[in-house]
């Protein structure tokens, strides 16, 4: 796990470019004034003066230390403010905190990453640490899905996964439209038939908890062990440093114990999914 030297003080950032990804999400890519070290699945606390403090998944390339891109949901006052910045602003970082992905132990194995809707944001750099080491992996599948094909973050990149040689995808959203010629229906749907051995897979899923709930669900009903399938359960943490409490998860912090956890781990906590 890496960690900052003093977690407590922001690094300041310059805001190099605020890419419109979706109608609510906006990805921004920034230059710290020192490298943030992270590994994939870690997160950072973006925090932007006189606004307040939020908590990030980096979605860029772990291995790139002169920027580092946060994708942005706009759901309350922080992310408002946040989806107001221009090229040129400041903000701090503080980070990277948490626990990412056990790479190691997914070597030599077959890989499943499922993600639905803002769950690309994480997903989107665990992929590429995947695609950065995929010679290492049986096999790797990803599987994902949102709502509508305009809701899609990183379109132009996803194009190019799906011609990948080491990458078996498939994508599906809730309802077709805007030209659409992909499958229709929900993440779970295309589950089945999976080209892989679930007993002895590792199993990665990210997203909107309802998706996640489902997506996991169907996969143990499927034969994937609860010990080979990691969950990124980021939802309601705040302060990173497991003082607020805010982010309690049974005996866990997830901010200090996860945003990535194993699900063995948690499945038998009550109302996780809430």
């Amino acid at each position: 796990m890496v960690e900052s030297a003093n977690p407590y003080r922001p690094i300041q950032s310059e805001v190099l470019q605020v890419i419109e990804e979706t109608p609510t999400i906006k990805t921004l890519r920034l230059r710290p004034a020192q490298p943030i070290v992270f590994e994939t699945g870690q997160f950072v606390e973006l925090t932007v003066p006189g606004a307040g403090e939020a908590p990030f998944t980096p979605s860029s390339r772990p291995e790139v230390q002169d920027t580092l891109e946060v994708s942005v949901m706009r759901v309350g006052r922080v992310t408002e403010r946040i989806h107001l910045l221009r090229g040129g602003d400041l903000v701090g970082l503080r980070g990277p905190f948490g626990t990412g992905y056990p790479l190691d132990e997914f070597a030599g194995k077959e890989v499943l990453v499922v993600g639905g809707g803002c769950g690309f944001a994480p997903l989107r750099s665990l992929m590429y640490e995947l695609f950065r080491r995929s010679g290492e992996f049986k096999k790797l599948l990803f599987r994902g899905g949102c709502r509508t094909p305009r809701e899609f973050l990183y379109k132009k990149e996803i194009d190019q996964w799906s011609r990948r040689e080491d990458l078996d995808m498939v994508l599906t959203v809730d309802q077709g439209g805007d030209g659409w010629k992909g499958h229709v229906g929900l993440v779970t749907s295309i589950l089945e038939g999976l080209p892989m051995d679930p007993g002895k897979g590792i199993a990665v899923v990210c997203g909107p908890p309802v998706m996640m709930k489902f997506a996991t669900l169907k996969l143990l009903d499927l034969g994937f062990k609860k010990t080979n399938t990691y969950l990124s359960m980021e939802k309601n943490m705040s302060c990173g440093f497991g003082k607020c409490g805010h982010c309690r998860l049974g005996t866990y912090y997830t901010c200090k114990d996860g945003p990535v956890f194993r699900f063995d781990k948690i499945s038998e906590f009550p109302n996780i999914w809430d």
